[in-house]
């Protein structure tokens, strides 16, 4: 494995592997060069990298030390199921920022998992309590039930950063962990793609984890949300791309819309309120404000409910989201810029509770508390036990 030229070690390692890290991060040779000169060189086989410019291309290409060491390039598939429906996202190979966001939400699920066992918490009554043949408006009503969703409150917010915000303490006050977050833990430099995913959710009938790709739009993540939570009423973990202009193929992602549109927008309440009569842009705008949700949304839903045929709705909507991608643009959410906010976020602030207390209280070494949350200091962690939790 290991060859001397003169006095440097080199490591002689497979080019395929090399080829096989460097295309599963999405660089090219060119844009390793700056840092690794000879890159070329490694992947065409001329000549061997040292163990310590291994470690740092491992580090730059996000890929464990140990795969560079394989005979082969190992398969990387998913673990969970895929029910996203962007074709372009189910055909390539699952980026590292997605596989390391998964494999990082399994780690604290299992930790929040045990954590409740030796609470002595029961299993949540909800998880897996529907079925594809259940009436996705009844399924609906209860889990805005479950979470006390209420939609004369959600009416009273000014915002739909404070709809949101307050549809996610909802969720998490009924036992699921929401984690909301753009890039893989705390690196700024590994954001992840909205056009490769939405959310996913992790069932677990002690702690079903939801989390948010926090780089969408606020209205694409108040309806992601309610997606996913469909998602643990069926029982069903996976990773989505909740889209409000198709009708998914996949029956278990169209009963998971249909189910989210209407806990956001009942139908009932929807005719009830809707004005035939108003102009559509202004009635569009009156119906988000009652029901804080996207224009988007109230637009698919009198899609749904026959009060906007399908021609119409399909016309409408490319112009109606460029304009609410251009007015979120222009909007700021709330605690953006601090750190302890966005870490409570990322983590969920009720994994994040049970964590610092279970770290004060000597249960979990600060060490594991540390890499669970993605800070490596002891003022940082207190700060944040302080400040947020």
């Amino acid at each position: 494995m290991e060859s001397s030229e003169g006095k440097i070690l080199r490591i002689a390692i497979k080019p395929e592997l090399l080829r096989w890290a460097r295309e599963r991060a999405g660089r090219t040779i060119e844009s390793l060069k700056k840092a690794f000169p000879k890159y070329d060189d490694w992947e065409k086989g001329r000549m061997h990298p040292t163990l310590k410019q291994l470690e740092r291309l491992a580090k730059a290409l996000h890929v464990p030390l140990g795969f560079l060491f394989l005979e082969a390039p190992p398969e990387e598939p998913l673990p969970i199921p895929d029910f996203r429906t962007m074709p372009q996202a189910r055909l390539s190979r699952p980026s590292p920022e997605l596989l390391d966001t998964i494999y990082s939400c399994q780690q604290r699920q299992e930790w929040y998992r045990n954590y409740l066992i030796t609470m002595g918490e029961v299993p949540l009554p909800f998880v897996g309590r529907a079925g594809l043949s259940a009436d996705p408006s009844a399924v609906a009503a209860e889990i805005r039930a479950t979470v006390k969703l209420d939609l004369q409150e959600r009416a009273t917010f000014s915002t739909w950063t404070q709809a949101l915000n307050r549809f996610i303490v909802q969720v998490e006050q009924s036992g699921i962990l929401v984690m909301v977050n753009s890039v893989v833990g705390n690196n700024t430099h590994r954001p992840l793609d909205t056009e490769e995913f939405r959310g996913f959710t992790l069932v677990d009938d002690l702690a079903p984890l939801i989390f948010i790709n926090g780089a969408d739009t606020l209205a694409a993540k108040t309806f992601t949300l309610a997606h996913e939570l469909a998602h643990i009423w069926l029982g069903e973990s996976g990773v989505s791309d909740a889209r409000l202009e198709t009708f998914p193929e996949d029956r278990v992602e169209r009963w998971c819309n249909q189910v989210a549109a209407e806990v956001l927008v009942p139908r009932a309440l929807l005719a009830e309120k809707y004005d035939s009569q108003n102009e559509l842009s202004q009635e569009l705008n009156r119906l988000a404000r009652i029901f804080k949700v996207s224009t988007l949304v109230i637009l698919r839903r009198l899609a749904d409910t026959e009060f906007l045929d399908w021609d119409t709705y399909k016309r409408i909507y490319e112009k109606e989201l460029e304009r609410v991608l251009a007015y979120e643009r222009l909007a700021t959410e709330e605690g953006g810029g601090n750190f302890y906010y966005s870490l409570s976020r990322r983590v969920s602030k009720r994994f994040a509770q049970a964590l610092i207390s279970s770290t004060m209280e000597g249960q979990t070494l600060f060490r594991d508390a540390f890499a669970m949350l993605g800070v490596s200091k002891v003022e940082t962690f207190r700060k944040f036990a302080q400040e947020h939790c």
